[in-house]
């Protein structure tokens, strides 16, 4: 990995630990946040690369959908949805329901 990709994944890990418990964001979120828009991919491979990392919330990343793609990459079957519902969301089908109301944007600070 060069050092461009590592100082690109370790800025990923910045925004996602400030996600607020009980809320999600999107890959492309904080692409976009970090002036990388088109690269909404690369932000998942960042949380994939973050599993052993505890203090990274990469349960609160989601695709712009508010579906789980990630969550094969974490260990079970269900640990990804079950760390959700934990913090309150609701999740059928691999999909938060009411996804507007959880969606935290990177951008708006408030």
């Amino acid at each position: 990995m060069d050092s461009n990709q590592t100082n690109f994944f370790e800025r990923v890990y910045e925004v996602a630990k400030q996600i607020p418990y009980g809320r999600v964001t999107s890959y492309g979120a904080i692409a976009k946040f970090l002036g990388s828009a088109r690269s909404a991919r690369m932000v998942g491979w960042a949380m994939n690369a973050s599993h052993a990392m505890e203090d990274v919330p990469a349960h609160r990343v989601v695709n712009r959908k508010g579906l789980l793609t990630g969550k094969f990459h974490f260990d079970g079957t269900n640990l990804m949805q079950q760390l959700l519902e934990s913090e309150g969301l609701k999740v059928v089908d691999n999909q938060i329901v009411d996804f507007e109301k959880y969606f935290w944007d990177p951008a708006d600070k408030d």
